[in-house]
């Protein structure tokens, strides 16, 4: 009877554990939220990126993960994340848009074009968005393509 008794109460503790560390990590990406909002992008980056570690399928935290390599200027992990939340949503039009931006940046038309195509077609919130990242392609363009339209 004592061999139960202290196996259910191990039994209650471990559960106790798990549920009090499950609750942590909904609460990174909560919290990530509210520090990115004070601008406080360093601490929100670990929280971002620790949300990513328990929930590796949360494309909100790989989105604000690229506006923040965004605003430090690191392209390159700016693009990985933003690749991240295409790959888990291909449809999410704020990815696509921030990516469109990013290709302009770099200068790279072709890829900027395709990705002004696919942002026309899924657009829901940042339908508004679609003049100026044209307008941003038109000015990259090569003259001989403007010719052509």
């Amino acid at each position: 009877m004592k061999k139960i008794f202290f196996l259910v109460n191990i039994l209650v503790v471990y559960l106790f554990l798990i549920s009090s560390g499950i609750t942590k990590q909904i609460n990174y990406f909560d919290k990530g939220i509210k520090l990115f909002k004070n601008k406080e992008f360093d601490k929100s980056k670990i929280l971002f990126e620790r949300d990513i570690v328990f929930n590796p399928k949360n494309e909100r935290s790989y989105l604000y993960l690229a506006k923040i390599f965004n605003k430090d200027k690191n392209d390159k992990e700016e693009e990985i994340n933003l690749n991240n939340v295409l790959l888990l949503n291909p449809q999410n039009d704020e990815a696509l848009y921030m990516l469109t931006l990013l290709k302009i940046k770099q200068s790279d038309y072709d890829q900027a074009k395709e990705l002004i195509d696919k942002f026309i077609l899924v657009c829901s919130s940042f339908c508004s968005k679609k003049k100026e990242i044209q307008d941003k392609l038109l000015k990259l363009t090569p003259e001989d393509a403007k010719n052509n339209n």
